[in-house]
């Protein structure tokens, strides 16, 4: 399968979606039950990349501390009011075994899966969890030594960060995996990254796991950086990604590593051997609603920026449909998406749902479709399929005051968008509440001595200009956009 310079990927929740096709088959679904019509779909629309959450077996016992935590359970009983015990299935990420969990069809039913996949195209993306195992692990009989051990001391000071851990060969004080920030999730036990042998056997499930799909997204990736590591639990450790990552790629070099991360390591990650990283930062600024952030946001370099995945919801963000107005969320989608970087989708999304799903249930609420916002979310898709934003070359466009006085030009961002067969679309969007101008400025070569038409590809409009070249070119593009909207224009010759 050819890669493309800027993809789009699409995370699935596996257990719900498995959950809602097993409805019409009066047994649990597996992933040999999901319809070609669906993959189908998939590749229609344009994706690349399908990020199957939670496929791996999990456990009772991080199950039962799933359902026995109270402030969990409301949570649960937020998203679900008729919420029953099966519905809690435990956390995805509290792995027991890198193989696939027996109630999906096991590790045969995805390769068949992933078979149909790539016959469409389709690139399969699964979990990897760096930072610890779920309570299941066989490794906490077979080699207690993979996992930050505790003392009686650390149990009486931080008593949420550590368990005693039962074991045939003689019980173990072990520490919860965590991050520096939070307390220790309880349904998991902490690797030991200072440990060489630790390191080499997650290289090994790393290896394993990249015959089964064509990319992992690996969790909280930042977590296992020497100095992370180093500061969350006095441990000293070798850096492990750059290893991981060669490690994988002598026997696949087209593997894919997305890494979730935070606290502006990105870069550090790019540097490591990841081909993507997540771009919270982009979205953190959009939620904030101010618009020179996020033009400054687009001043990095491409080399960083085509290295970014760009999202405005996945299944740790609250909906994009409860955090935006729906104005808002329209202009934030056409930054996001149009911009460089892996479009980076969650199921829900185009319909507009508005209840995030805790990562430990198997089932979603019912609720209505959002219309409009599909609408939207169609045209946006079908503009995302051209050639020229999946291989042309993008950049920042200056915006600047229409007139002297005119300050709310600073409301404005811009991107121009050029192929190599003479293809320009300008992308500009009105980042604020209130109606904004500007003169934007046009990369175009030739713009003098001839006549241009621009045409409003949509999503949020059908505007259509003819301008003279000669203007376009001396004084710049002249925008007058409502709060929150924006244009999406095709530059055409005319004459």
């Amino acid at each position: 399968m050819s890669r493309v310079k800027y993809p789009s990927l699409y995370q699935i929740n596996t257990r719900v979606w498995l959950t809602e096709l097993s409805k019409p088959l009066a047994r649990l679904a597996t992933l040999d039950d999901v319809p070609d019509a669906e993959l189908d779909r998939l590749a229609e629309r344009g994706f690349d990349w399908v990020w199957l959450l939670s496929v791996w077996q999990t456990g009772p016992k991080s199950r039962k501390v799933s359902r026995s935590i109270p402030e969990l359970r409301r949570e649960y009983e937020n998203v679900l009011p008729d919420l029953v015990e099966d519905d809690i299935a435990g956390s995805g990420f509290a792995v027991a075994d890198y193989r696939v969990h027996r109630d999906l069809g096991g590790d045969a039913a995805l390769a068949r899966l992933r078979d149909r996949m790539r016959e469409r195209g389709l690139r399969l993306m699964l979990d990897f969890v760096p930072n610890h195992t779920g309570l299941d692990h066989p490794w906490i009989e077979e080699h207690p030594e993979y996992y930050v051990a505790g003392t009686e001391l650390n149990l009486a000071q931080a008593p949420h960060n550590y368990t005693w851990v039962r074991r045939k060969d003689g019980d173990r004080l072990l520490a919860h995996g965590r991050d520096p920030y939070f307390p220790g999730w309880t349904d998991t036990l902490q690797l030991n990254y200072g440990n060489p042998a630790t390191q080499e056997a997650m290289i090994g499930e790393l290896a394993r796991i990249a015959g089964q799909c064509d990319g992992v997204r690996c969790d909280m990736a930042m977590l296992v950086l020497p100095e992370v590591f180093e500061r969350t639990w006095g441990i000293a450790s070798e850096p492990f990604w750059p290893k991981a990552t060669a490690k994988v790629r002598e026997a696949n070099p087209d593997f894919c590593f997305l890494a979730e991360v935070y606290w502006d390591l990105e870069w550090t990650l790019q540097q490591q051997g990841f081909d993507l990283a997540y771009d919270k930062r982009l979205y953190d600024r959009l939620r904030e609603g101010h618009a020179r952030p996020v033009r400054e946001h687009f001043f990095a370099g491409l080399d960083y920026q085509d290295k970014l995945a760009r999202f405005l919801e996945n299944h740790d963000e609250p909906r994009a449909n409860a955090t935006f107005a729906p104005d808002v969320h329209r202009a934030a989608a056409l930054l996001t998406y149009l911009s460089p970087g892996l479009r980076f989708f969650h199921q829900g999304q185009f319909e507009g749902r508005k209840k995030r799903i805790p990562p430990q249930l198997r089932r979603r609420p019912d609720e209505p479709v959002d219309e409009p916002l599909r609408a939207f979310y169609d045209r946006l898709l079908e503009l995302l399929r051209r050639p020229l934003f999946r291989e042309g070359q993008w950049q920042l466009l200056e915006c600047a005051p229409a007139w002297p006085e005119n300050w709310t030009w600073d409301s404005m961002i811009a991107f121009g968008w050029q192929a190599d067969g003479g293809q320009r679309t300008i992308v500009v969007v009105n980042h604020s509440p209130h109606q904004s101008q500007c003169r934007v400025r046009l990369p175009f070569d030739e713009l003098c001595g001839a006549e241009w038409e621009l045409y409003d590809l949509g999503p949020l409009g059908d505007a259509r200009y003819d301008l003279d070249g000669n203007e376009l070119a001396s004084q710049g593009l002249f925008v007058d956009l409502p709060a929150w909207h924006g244009h999406v224009f095709e530059v055409a010759r005319r004459s």
